[in-house]
């Protein structure tokens, strides 16, 4: 006698086969970054539609309007109509609302100038080749309004979005599988994100490890158990996991590719932590070789067409912002010169780009013989090992704690950017004695030009230890763009506003 066929249910069922498309669970948090992603579509397609409309009315006013094209006659405002139309579906091909990229400063607003870039683009050119005679008004005055209104609406939204992350809200449930070492090392990464995306639940272990929880820095997460394959799926289906993070490179040939197959069945993404810890994303590409699938990563560079054009922004940037600062840099020599008949400028030898020396320029911030009283003082060091640093150095005059606590004294430094001695944005300039005491890695801080502000001064300046200091000034040395850049540039103006670890 035959036996029966067995059903799909029946084999779903023997197997454990992923679910069907359609019929897996959504978890809370990602219904949450759902609907966060519906606001931000109807932000988009207000602000899309009211520069479009805005450029209408620049170029004709509130009257209707007609365009030739190909030999018909349009009302303009059908056309301008089609081109939102576009717009609007650029912002969504080029996946600028993907859960995975909101909230992600560069690549957000990466995606978001490529949308429209790209949208105005293929637009002009359509309406060239149809012979549709349209006024560059629109152009001139849609895209620049419209690109920075997206831009500014994407912050304004994410800082909504943090404020309530850190409430606990619109996070990702999350849980780090993985040799003990590595798990610890990504739990002390998310939990110095203040604002980030990924709430741990709870961690699971590889091998035989007993302990029931893993401390990293002030917090201590739950071990769920050992970390195989089905037991980590079986976990984010019982706790609704929105997320993922395999630490390091487990044990187990098989081990990555069975635990995609079981969170097939429910709603987590799979992330990998990679040991590749200053490497960024960009410099990342897969590259398959017949059934051989190579990760590629691209050594950085430090010469180049980059270098050049970050040189030319430092340059624009550095001269206009001497223009800008002068009345407010006089104020400040007059105030220095005032409160004790010292000089106004401090001269400092710093090492800079590949090892040479310049003279950084600086607003004078102690008294004039602070140099000398240095070695007295050297044993009340509140600095993290390498750097010297006091939190009460008797040697700030009254003026210069006003200076250093909002990081005015670094204004003249400015000349130092403009000379090609420094940039805007890189590692911090040291002194010769710190270069001296540098270990052979740290010494690659040295490969680009020192920073007026960097990774160092947005993250929590002289309170980092040296281990975080140096590994953010490497990371940024070895992974640097001019958009990061800017982010930076960005995040040092609000740091200024509320300063952190100036001393």
């Amino acid at each position: 006698m035959t036996a029966a066929t067995p059903s799909w249910a029946e084999l779903e069922a023997r197997f454990d086969l992923p679910v069907r498309s359609g019929t897996a669970s959504t978890t809370p948090g990602r219904r949450a970054m759902r609907r966060y992603a519906g606001a931000l579509m109807l932000t988009d397609c207000g602000v899309v539609l009211a520069s479009l409309g805005l450029a209408t009315i620049v170029r004709f006013g509130t009257d209707d309007a007609a365009l030739e094209v190909s030999g018909l006659r349009v009302n303009y405002w059908i056309v301008v109509g089609l081109i939102a139309v576009s717009w609007i579906a650029g912002l969504a091909a080029i996946r600028t609302r993907d859960i995975r990229v909101i909230g992600s400063e560069p690549t957000e607003y990466r995606r978001v100038t490529n949308a429209t870039a790209v949208s105005f683009g293929l637009d002009a050119i359509t309406l060239l080749v149809i012979g549709a005679d349209i006024s560059r008004v629109l152009f001139l005055v849609a895209f620049p309004v419209g690109l920075a209104g997206l831009l500014l609406s994407r912050r304004l939204w994410r800082a909504w979005l943090i404020s309530r992350r850190r409430r606990g809200r619109n996070t990702l449930a999350t849980l780090v599988v993985g040799p003990r070492h590595d798990v610890k090392r990504v739990l002390i990464t998310l939990a110095g994100l203040h604002g980030g995306p990924y709430e741990t639940v709870g961690v699971m272990l590889e091998g035989e490890d007993e302990t029931q929880e893993v401390r990293a820095g002030q917090r201590s997460f739950p071990v769920l158990g050992k970390a195989t394959s089905s037991a980590v799926a079986a976990e984010a289906r019982a706790r609704g996991i929105d997320a993922v993070i395999v630490a390091g490179q487990p044990h187990g040939r098989t081990f990555l590719r069975d635990l995609g197959w079981s969170l097939e069945r429910t709603d987590a993404e799979m992330l990998i932590a990679s040991r590749l810890l200053n490497v960024a994303g960009p410099r990342i590409h897969i590259r398959p070789v017949e059934n051989l699938p190579l990760m590629h990563v691209e050594l950085p560079s430090y010469e180049g067409g980059k270098h050049l054009l970050k040189r030319a922004f430092d340059i624009a940037a550095s001269a206009l912002a001497l223009a800008l600062y002068a009345p407010a840099m006089l104020v400040i020599a007059v105030a220095i010169k005032v409160s004790d008949g010292g000089p106004v400028f401090f001269h400092q030898a710093r090492v800079g780009r590949n090892g040479s020396l310049f003279s950084m320029i600086k607003f004078r911030s102690m008294v004039p013989d602070a140099e000398t009283a240095l070695a007295a003082l050297a044993d009340g060091n509140d600095g993290n090992g390498v750097l010297f640093k006091l939190r009460d150095d008797p040697r700030v005059t009254r003026v210069g704690r006003v200076l250093r606590k909002y990081s005015l004294d670094e204004l003249p430094q400015l000349l130092n950017v403009l000379v090609g001695e420094m940039s805007l944005v890189g590692p911090r300039p040291p002194l010769i004695d710190e270069v001296n005491k540098y270990e052979v890695h740290v010494l690659r801080r040295l490969y680009i030009k020192p920073g007026l502000t960097g990774m160092w001064q947005i993250s929590g300046r002289s309170d980092l230890t040296w281990e975080e200091s140096v590994r953010l000034d490497l990371y940024y040395v070895e992974n640097w763009s001019l958009t990061g850049d800017l982010l930076i540039l960005w995040r040092t103006v609000k740091v200024l506003l509320r300063p952190v670890g100036a001393y």
